[in-house]
């Protein structure tokens, strides 16, 4: 059975039957299992090659991927412009994509922006950049920079509705690393929110997304879910420099990482299939701007664990992560926010 995106002329049949395809809560959108995450081609990890970046969107869409998640805030208006020009090419009715509203420039008095205006502004930049008439899901990015929640509930989420009523978008999602602060939102807004996007909470490291999934289906909201290798900490390079993560949590998994390569498995692998093996949670998304890494994370939905992964993956699981019992770095990238806004406008 193929998805309502699937395109004869476009796809690779092949492996387009090999994806799996999950019901995102109420949309009536069935998304694949793994989808992908568009950061990376605004050269948010490393700097990247454009012409590459551009085949890297068209093999995950020819390969069944049909769900692409991008934001101004990564590389602030570059990954939705590359993301734009690999587009140009490929058939509307073959893919699904969101973006974000309320982060945008590095500079910390520019950063973040939930005003009703500069989220409309927003909306028209992003479907110029992208060179399209309608997105599919808005989303308001990281709500926990927000100084209170109330600006969301009043200003954000009231503007992405008159975009939707103008459409220009379809659907309405909220993003965000507290897991708590999708109930706050859900329960006080008037505007109907149909996704949420999380990430690194439904990793072999911290699965404290799956006690929230309950609320969330009988909300009707679709989950999201991002960095099943939690920005890095699961995988043999290890995360990148600015990773939030307490040390404490980075040597566990720097552990695990060199417990799973002295028996000869790839951390990433299990991580991967640990992840995406939650039937509950509709989509992963997952960023790379390379050709080879891409096929590497579709071979991770295609070919199963062997037995020897399975039993190495428990292990990981009884020996380093249990006793972690789900520990976040919650609150820590944002107090470094304010303090950086409260060291520029001069408050002692």
């Amino acid at each position: 059975m193929f998805p309502s995106t699937f395109s004869a002329s476009f796809h690779d049949e092949d492996r387009v039957q090999k994806m799996l395809y999950r019901p995102l809560g109420g949309t009536g959108l069935n998304v694949s299992v793994l989808s992908f995450g568009a950061s990376s081609l605004g050269s948010v990890f490393r700097q990247t090659d454009d012409s590459e970046c551009l085949q890297v969107v068209k093999e995950a869409l020819k390969s069944g991927i049909n769900y692409i998640d991008t934001a101004p805030w990564y590389g602030h208006g570059k990954s939705e412009t590359v993301l734009g020009k690999a587009l140009q090419d490929i058939p509307r009715s073959c893919y699904y994509i969101a973006t974000k509203v309320g982060r945008y420039l590095p500079d910390i008095d520019k950063m973040i922006d939930f005003s009703a205006e500069r989220t409309l502004r927003s909306i028209d930049e992003s479907l110029d950049r992208l060179g399209l008439d309608c997105i599919d899901i808005i989303q308001v990015h990281d709500m926990e920079f927000a100084d209170n929640l109330d600006i969301i509930i009043n200003e954000t989420l009231p503007a992405l509705q008159k975009a939707k009523n103008a459409g220009k978008v379809r659907f309405i999602g909220i993003t965000g690393y507290p897991l708590e602060n999708f109930r706050t939102v859900l329960e006080k807004t008037t505007v109907k929110v149909d996704t949420i996007l999380t990430y690194c909470h439904a990793s072999m490291n911290d699965n404290s997304l799956t006690e929230y999934l309950p609320y969330f289906q009988s909300k009707g909201v679709g989950v999201i879910n991002a960095s099943p290798i939690s920005m890095g900490l699961l995988s043999d390079r290890g995360p990148p420099a600015w990773h939030v993560a307490t040390p404490d949590i980075k040597q566990v998994c720097a552990d695990a990482a060199s417990y799973c390569k002295s028996k000869g498995v790839d951390i990433s692998r299990l991580a991967m299939e640990f992840t995406l093996s939650q039937k509950d949670i509709p989509t992963t998304l997952v960023s790379t701007a390379s050709l080879k890494n891409l096929q590497k994370n579709i071979d991770s939905v295609h070919t199963p664990l062997t037995s020897e992964e399975k039993a190495v993956q428990q292990e990981v699981m009884e020996k380093f992560m249990k006793p972690l019992n789900n520990k976040n770095w919650e609150g820590v990238e944002v107090a470094e926010y304010r303090q950086k806004l409260k060291v520029l406008k001069g408050d002692n």
